[in-house]
């Protein structure tokens, strides 16, 4: 899969049963624009309420994740969300008309089957991963243990400890769609029956069954079909763990390391992700840039480009005529470092430096994006570069910048250096930017 930002292709609706009332409830997914995220809509209710799928929205964790906003619900979410997060969607609207998904058989299954059935749609937006570059830990007092590592992929290493320390098992993956449609998805969902007995006797599992649900009664498993994997169990909370850490509100790369999870520690680990990206773009050099016409001194500058003296060769913007056209200026004196040796007694600034500039000035429209802040641009190549007149002491040169394209991390530009109104160099430029 690219990485591009992805959302459904089309709209797919899924009828089941709900795990707690046992009611009929209807489920569509729909397609979202970028940077939407992952939304709930509760269509049963006056005004369709919407809830956001962030971790500030969880209200209780018991036996499943809950989100609230006011006294609007939806319980169970963490299946429909791990589905989603599994087969790569960022953007996805979730509607239903009732306050929790169908329970299906109890695993994320029947929801990769209808993302499938609506397909997936590449947005136009690169898609926003974070690599954790420092450890996260999380124990609790049950004897829980969340630990997240850095990674060059996304990793999940499920232990379970059932009651008692029954059913100790063992699972760890990569996570790809392909993956986790195969081995993580078709994981059920289980439950130790002293657990589930006085709500079964108070009728607040409704619709609970042995065909939604695999329950362990003493060191006898009670299931409506044979175990999937000998290790379905851990599996299972492998999946309930990607649904939960995606109410962080971000996507990254990192081995998450859990010893017994469950949606407590889950939604904790959430928390703690959520901090740790705050902290770190806390680091970021934060500029407000303009938006349209408007002019950068050399102080701002300095906070938005690299290069320092004797290789800045911007003096000021002096306006953005769009969000990707700009013009800046460089007041050229003969006490110029370069004037000295190039050449001595006929000054004439060289022709790279001019297309320095030209790349500076383009750096600044790139930088505006905040996504590319405290980031570095390299150059890829420069084509169709002319120089028609020389550049000397005195002279005040124009630069004209704009972006043709930005994909991913890789940028295209055309620029050109003026003086007295007459075009002295021009270029057509490539460049990727790079973490610094």
């Amino acid at each position: 899969m690219s990485n591009m930002e992805h959302t459904l292709a089309s709209e797919a609706t899924l009828e089941g049963t709900s795990l707690h009332t046992g009611e009929k409830v209807t489920l569509t997914l729909k397609p979202a624009p970028e940077g939407h995220g992952f939304k709930f809509r509760r269509i049963d209710l006056p005004d369709k309420p919407f809830i956001d799928a962030c971790v500030s929205k969880v209200q209780t964790v018991e036996r499943a994740t809950t989100l609230a906003e006011g006294s609007v619900r939806v319980h169970t979410v963490e299946h429909v969300l791990s589905a989603l997060v599994g087969l790569g969607i960022d953007n996805a609207l979730i509607e239903m008309d009732a306050n929790e998904p169908p329970i299906g058989d109890g695993s994320s299954r029947p929801f990769v089957e209808l993302i499938k059935k609506a397909g997936l749609l590449e947005q136009s937006t690169p898609r926003k991963i974070w690599e954790i570059r420092e450890p996260i830990h999380l124990e609790t007092g049950d004897g829980s243990l969340i630990t997240i590592v850095p990674s060059k992929e996304f990793r999940v290493s499920v232990t379970n400890v059932g009651k008692d320390g029954r059913f100790v098992q063992y699972f760890s993956s990569i996570v790809t769609p392909e993956l986790y449609e195969n081995e993580i998805a078709p994981a059920r969902t289980f439950t130790f029956y002293e657990d589930i007995k006085p709500l079964l006797d108070k009728g607040l599992i409704k619709g609970g069954s042995l065909e939604n649900a695999v329950v362990v009664r003493g060191e006898e498993i009670m299931s409506k079909e044979p175990m999937r994997f000998d290790n379905e169990f851990a599996r299972h909370k492998a999946l309930d763990l990607i649904g939960d850490l995606m109410l962080s509100g971000r996507k990254f790369i990192g081995h998450v390391i859990a010893v017994k999870p469950g949606h407590g520690p889950n939604t904790e680990a959430a928390k703690a992700l959520q901090k740790n990206y705050a902290a770190m773009q806390r680091m970021v050099p934060q500029i407000k840039l303009p938006e349209a016409e408007a002019v950068l001194d050399i102080s701002d500058i300095l906070k938005i480009l690299p290069h320092r003296y004797p290789f800045l060769l911007i003096d000021r913007v002096t306006g953005f005529s769009s969000e990707m056209k700009c013009t800046a200026i460089k007041n050229l004196t003969m006490n110029e470092e370069f004037f000295q040796g190039h050449f001595p007694g006929h000054p004439v600034m060289p022709g790279v430096l001019q297309l320095e500039a030209m790349a500076q000035a383009a750096s600044i429209l790139i930088m505006r994006m905040p996504d590319n802040q405290g980031k570095i641009g390299y150059f890829l190549s420069a084509d169709k570069v002319k120089f028609r007149k020389p550049v000397v002491p005195g002279d005040t040169l124009f630069i004209d910048a704009e972006i043709l394209s930005f994909r991913r991390t890789i940028g295209t530009a055309v620029a050109t250096c003026s003086v007295n109104g007459q075009i002295v160099s021009s270029a057509e430029l490539k460049f990727a930017v790079v973490d610094s």
